[in-house]
């Protein structure tokens, strides 16, 4: 069996993983590797939100980039990744720009937990409000470009985060709503130079956020 040395950890948690209902909002560096590795936890149920293709700029540090998926939509590369490892799974693909226009979309399910590891900034601030209102889990990635050392990657309260530009803004635009500053996000104290418009990432520090996210479920199902 696929999941028997899972099953030798988790006993009878197992089947109550499997049966959650998850949310990945961005499939990229991070969302890319959380979503592999919820399907090799036995996650029967996911959905997938990214409105982007892969790009070959992408190589560097995304799951599902390689020569072969350029062009092709990051969700579909994905749902195959993710059935080839569970065949059980149950993918649903949204292929949209998650914003206030569609934000009610991707919610025909009622999901357990949502992983928010989408780079627009509007689009967290939209998901951890509808996360908050409807009293889903969520935990949210911030920034993990420019960063090298997985040592000072953490996972605390939004409330409580530091060195981190995006954990920064989000907190003065949720700062209205006191629940919001209380959700778990993934986050890396490291203070780097940064160089440039274009935002440099290594194969590392993102894929590691999007394990801790995974890890964070793992963790508070066991």
């Amino acid at each position: 069996m696929e999941f028997q040395r899972l099953e030798i950890l988790l006993g009878e948690k197992l089947e109550e993983l499997r049966n959650l209902k998850i949310l990945v909002l961005g499939v990229g560096g991070v969302g890319g590797e959380a979503s592999l590795a919820l399907a090799r936890l036995g996650i029967n149920n996911l959905s997938l939100v990214d409105y982007d293709k892969v790009d070959i700029s992408n190589i560097n540090r995304q799951v599902i980039a390689f020569h072969s998926t350029i062009n092709r939509f990051k969700v579909d590369v994905l749902k195959e990744m993710v059935l080839d490892i569970n065949p059980n799974c149950k993918v649903k693909t949204y292929p949209i720009f998650y914003n206030e226009e569609n934000k009610d979309i991707i919610f025909d399910t009622n999901y357990d937990y949502i992983l928010d590891c989408c780079d627009s900034l509007k689009s967290k601030e939209i998901i951890i409000r509808e996360a908050v209102k409807r009293k889903i889990k969520i935990i949210s990635s911030m920034g993990a470009g420019f960063k090298f050392n997985p040592k000072y990657i953490k996972i605390d309260k939004l409330k409580n985060t530091s060195y981190d530009k995006i954990a920064k803004l989000l907190r003065y635009n949720l700062k209205d709503n006191k629940e919001c500053l209380e959700i778990p996000v993934v986050f890396s104290t490291e203070t780097v130079e940064k160089h440039g418009e274009v935002i440099g990432s290594n194969s590392i520090i993102p894929n590691m956020f999007g394990l801790y996210m995974a890890s964070f479920i793992l963790n508070d199902k066991r």
